[in-house]
């Protein structure tokens, strides 16, 4: 597969479905008991490729009147990778099913949080990816 094609395959509406807008808000649920202490809201985005991998982001998005703490962001990626809300197996086997024939996908890992402004954060999650 090109990188055009897998940029259109992933495009924004098939991100929207890997991790729902409302996910954000049953993770500040379970984690504190009321949804609206959460500071952020989530977003996949789908980056790049290469011959074995396929690279997305998890975005964080700061909520109006609330802040981004990076103390609290950068202890994301090991929380994420076992939180049953957040489900980075789920995604990736989501991923695996929008590929359909086209490749299949094999293990994770989520990578260290980036700062790319004030209001948003990003933990990459690169999936290891067999094109058929």
């Amino acid at each position: 597969m090109t990188e055009d094609s897998l940029a259109k395959l992933f495009n924004s509406k098939t991100c929207g479905d890997l991790l729902p807008p409302g996910t954000a808000d049953e993770f500040f649920e379970a984690l504190f008991g009321d949804a609206s202490e959460g500071s952020f809201d989530l977003e996949v985005a789908y980056r790049s490729s290469d011959s074995n991998s396929l690279r997305f982001e998890i975005l964080l998005h700061e909520r109006p009147s609330h802040c981004l703490a990076c103390n609290l962001t950068y202890g994301l990626p090991e929380v994420f990778s076992r939180h049953p809300v957040i489900n980075i197996n789920g995604i990736v086997e989501k991923i695996d099913a929008v590929l359909g024939d086209r490749g299949n996908t094999g293990g994770w890992i989520l990578g260290a949080t980036s700062e790319r402004s004030q209001s948003l954060h990003t933990i990459p999650l690169n999936i290891e990816f067999k094109a058929s």
